[in-house]
């Protein structure tokens, strides 16, 4: 799984408006510039991805001296699937289309299966972290025991990304 800069740029902004809400709606808005310097997101970045989460119904803003952003609901309320599918869609997609909707012939038909299969899985850890959790630095216990075995942390041979281009291991980039 992909997750793209505005994936990432989307839940710490998220993060930053809840850490200072604990959960309470009526708090004093996240003024823009705060959640910039805090996340070392440029503003031009940051207005963008808050205005993605405001058609989303994810957070709310206001312009003026009090203005800035609130989360639309508490944070407890908001996954990081949530926030995936609000920024950038479905969490998995095969050639655009939904897995259950992709046929393929022949020997490639179980296929299908896989790409349910792993929209499962995806679905099992993001539908369950919620930005809450993550702002108070509680994890819910299954991510430590995902993350507690060593070979989570190990990366697989195959492709390498450098400078945004993928390159097969052990041959040159080709110019």
């Amino acid at each position: 799984m992909h997750i793209s800069p505005r994936i990432d740029n989307a839940v710490r902004i998220l993060l930053e408006i809840a850490l200072v809400q604990q959960d309470s709606l009526d708090t004093a808005a996240v003024k823009a510039e705060s959640i910039a310097a805090a996340q070392s997101i440029p503003s031009k970045i940051l207005e963008s991805a808050a205005a993605e989460l405001r058609r989303a119904g994810l957070v709310t803003s206001r312009r003026g001296p009090e203005g800035g952003y609130r989360l639309s609901r508490p944070a407890a309320e908001i996954s990081i699937a949530d926030v995936i599918r609000a920024v950038e869609g479905p969490l998995a997609s095969v050639r655009g289309q939904r897995p259950e909707d992709v046929r393929y012939p022949g020997a490639a038909a179980p296929l299908q299966q896989v790409w349910v299969a792993l929209r499962v899985n995806i679905r099992a850890v993001l539908e369950r972290v919620t930005i809450a959790q993550i702002a108070a630095g509680e994890l819910p216990e299954f991510i430590d025991e995902l993350t507690a075995n060593p070979d989570a942390w190990r990366r697989r041979p195959g492709v390498a990304v450098t400078n945004g281009q993928d390159i097969e291991r052990g041959r040159s980039p080709q110019p």
